[in-house]
């Protein structure tokens, strides 16, 4: 590699414990599912390549045979991940049953529009065969020509769920609520993602609520990987064109899939074959395309011949060819068939490459689910691959252009990205208050001096990946929904937060912020925003524990970095021993401690590293450009926190504290007091 990425690197074990089979050839994954495999409605919140399609045969095999569900129905977002549900002979690998879809059925693989395939839609649902499998488009068309009562006593397995939301102009979202409604489906909806890239819910929180979730973090499964032990997350700044600086970042040596940016991004050419060829010219000297495949033959300086495949070309005989040679099942095992793949919209989601080391994107990518997907590319188990990485190439902000703030943009997004994929990727918290009653929970391990009842203590269970870590005055979910909330869903909360521009503006570049501003009264209205039907002390609860999760997992990678020269550091125990350091080095670990921390204060340190002073200050001076206003709401947050504070202390918070965030809720008050005169004076 020519440059060094700053990047967020995470480690893993590599204990082998995901990729080994039961009796009845189910991964852990799997047998998680197969365990809830009577639940009506399933959300299964699982990785990429963790296998959920296998998982989905074993449980639709089972409602088919035992559960007296007539037919089942798989529903993929684009026809490619058809070949998922392809035939498996599962009773080979110890189940009780086969994996079999009549070619006829597998609507995916079969010529014609969706028009047609409604039809066949329609005459699967009068046979008396088992399964289907066909695209979103095709399934809405067909409920549509049908109506929902056509699918009774069936079951409806949707994979990539988060495609789906319950907006109006989503009609997938709304004909899953329509069938929840009537209640005589059964629905396994699957992601990857584990959160939407937009503000809208999949579905409706009532019908939300009925859905039993078996989630398998990132953490288990990589943990669980034989041989890939680190994954890097970094992004990379350039300037001028990309297609001059791409050999910084692309290592010929390395297996590589290049997105290159959309004709309509800002770092575009705005001539996608020109830049092809441009990356093709840095690379080496083009010999020849191979007559089987389609893929460029380009001989480097080195003398190696590196093997090209290039799917942005738009004729589409050309561009088959290639896919077909990319899908090859003869050449799945074979790490030599190809080098790089440089695509733009196709090769995200359901792209099945294990051999690739590199998913190197250029420009900010429209969501932040789509740079999962991106970055679930590289995190495939493969021998000899024991690093993978992703990089974001972004074009630096330059004083002398127009577009400076939305380069700005482009890199609070990206620093958005990192955040939240360190969330997703560390092991999993399970937070309870410190009490009286508080004691060790078995399996959990507490460090050398074991169990302290005088201390808030941090357990680790190595096999789950999951913390258990006490903290005083911790909020406690009441209702079922918040719990729910706070076990399966606080990487939801999280998004919102880091892609909220406000918070992550004030969190990076504003030299006056008190944290609290963030994680309370910014974080509250989030909270607030995205679950209206949960009670303030509900709210309050969720908020704590997100802030938490986001705050110890930022603390942790801190302490890991400060200590990753450390030759006693070894492998995924760094971000461990970070959470039990910062957990023994404060006095008390309680939620005002918690509250006091600024999340974006470590996601600053590695953007400080990766530009350079002048364009940093660019980015500063844009973003104090707007000078920050209280708003009423945010007035009201505040005095609301200052009635908590005079209970709690007996007094109102005092506008001349040297406590800033005791000043900052008394500014509140006295905002709400000049409105409240405002108003009666008319």
């Amino acid at each position: 590699m020519k440059n060094q990425v700053p990047s967020v690197s995470v480690k893993y074990e590599a204990n082998g414990a995901s990729t080994k089979s039961n009796e009845m050839g189910m991964r852990q994954m799997q047998e998680r599912v197969y365990q809830k495999r009577g639940e009506q409605y399933l959300l299964i919140k699982s990785p990429p390549a963790s296998g959920k399609s296998r998982a989905l045969m074993f449980i639709a095999l089972d409602k088919l045979h035992n559960q007296g569900v007539k037919q089942a129905i798989v529903v993929v977002p684009e026809k490619s991940i058809g070949a998922s549900f392809n035939d498996e002979p599962l009773s080979r690998f110890g189940f009780w049953a086969d994996w079999q879809v009549e070619p006829k059925w597998n609507l995916c693989n079969s010529p014609g529009t969706d028009g047609g395939k409604v039809k066949s839609v329609g005459a699967f649902l009068e046979s008396s065969d088992q399964i289907l499998v066909c695209t979103h488009a095709t399934f809405r068309f067909a409920v549509e020509k049908f109506g929902i009562e056509a699918f009774d006593d069936r079951l409806i397995a949707v994979d990539e769920f988060h495609h789906v939301s319950s907006s109006e102009d989503n009609i997938l979202g709304k004909q899953l609520n329509d069938f929840i409604t009537r209640d005589s489906v059964h629905v396994v909806a699957m992601t990857g993602s584990y959160f939407r890239g937009d503000a809208a819910p999949i579905l409706v929180p009532e019908n939300e609520a009925k859905f039993d979730t078996v989630t398998y973090t990132y953490y288990e499964q990589l943990n669980g990987y034989k041989y890939l032990k680190t994954l890097d997350i970094g992004y990379f700044f350039y300037s001028g064109s990309y297609a001059d600086d791409i050999l910084k970042v692309l290592d010929p040596n390395e297996k590589t899939i290049l997105h290159i940016p959309n004709v309509n991004a800002r770092e575009s050419t705005k001539d996608k074959h020109k830049e092809v060829e441009h990356i093709i010219e840095a690379l080496g000297k083009w010999q020849k395309m191979d007559p089987i495949t389609g893929f460029h033959l380009v001989k480097t300086p080195e003398g190696r011949v590196l093997k090209i495949a290039d799917l942005v070309d738009d004729e589409a005989v050309k561009r088959e060819k290639v896919s077909a040679a990319l899908r090859d099942p003869a050449q799945k095992n074979n790490r030599d068939h190809v080098d790089i793949i440089i695509a733009l919209g196709m090769a995200k989601e359901g792209f099945d490459w294990v051999w690739c080391e590199h998913a190197l994107t250029v420009g900010y990518r429209a969501s932040l689910t789509e740079i999962v997907q991106i970055i679930g590319r590289t995190t495939r188990d493969a021998v000899g691959k024991s690093r993978a990485r992703f990089t974001n190439l972004i074009a630096e902000p330059d004083a002398a252009e127009a577009a400076v703030t939305e380069a700005v943009n482009d890199t609070l997004k990206a620093i958005a990205a990192s955040l939240l994929m360190e969330q997703v990727l560390a092991p999993r918290f399970n937070f309870t208050a410190k009490s009286a009653k508080s004691g060790p929970v078995e399996g959990f391990d507490y460090g050398e001096n074991g169990y302290d009842p005088k201390k808030e203590n941090v357990g680790f269970d190595k096999h789950s990946g999951q913390f258990q870590i006490e903290i005083k005055g911790l909020a406690e979910p009441k209702s079922e929904f918040a719990q729910r909330i706070c076990n399966d869903d606080l990487n939801e909360v999280i998004t919102a937060f880091v892609q909220d521009k406000t918070a992550i503006e004030r969190g990076l570049f504003d030299p006056e912020l008190v944290p609290e501003e963030l994680t309370q009264v910014r974080m509250g209205k989030i909270v607030g925003a995205k679950f209206p039907e949960l009670d303030a002390e509900d709210q309050e609860a969720v908020r704590q524990h997100a802030v938490a999760a986001l705050n110890l997992t930022q603390k942790a990678k801190e302490i890991a970095l400060s200590a990753s020269n450390d030759p006693e550091t070894n492998g995924n125990t760094a971000l461990i021993d970070g959470v039990r350091k910062f957990a023994m080095d404060v006095r008390e670990l309680d939620i005002d401690l918690i509250d006091r921390i600024n999340p974006f204060g470590e996601a600053y340190a590695i953007l400080a590293e990766s530009m350079n002073e002048e364009s940093l200050k660019q980015v500063a001076a844009v973003i104090s450009a707007k000078k920050v206003q209280l708003s009423p709401e945010e007035a009201r947050d505040l005095a609301r926190r200052a009635v908590k504070f005079k209970q709690e202390r007996g007094r109102l918070p005092s506008i001349t504290s040297a406590d800033a965030w005791e000043k900052k809720m008394a500014e509140g008050v006295a905002f709400l007091a000049r409105m409240k005169q405002e108003a009666a004076n008319g």
